[in-house]
């Protein structure tokens, strides 16, 4: 199977509600490939960092080729 495009890791990412406050508002979301790093140890393929535009939380989270997310941090 092939990976997801970055357009649909955003999408993935907008969709995941804020782990503080439980809002989808975000000021800012960035999605990035991932490090040969974070693919290695945790099959990541994009990075999200988005910011909530309700409590101001700093999120991360890492999507994984099938669009699942993998870690939120």
């Amino acid at each position: 199977m092939a990976g997801i495009t970055k357009d649909r890791a955003e999408r993935i990412a907008r969709a995941h509600a804020c782990e503080v406050c439980g809002e989808y508002n975000y000021k800012k979301l960035a999605v990035k490939p991932a490090s040969g790093e974070l693919r290695k140890s945790l099959n990541v393929s994009w990075l999200a960092n988005k910011t909530c535009g309700v409590c101001g939380a700093i999120l991360e989270l890492g999507i994984n080729d099938e669009g699942d997310i993998v870690y939120v941090s």
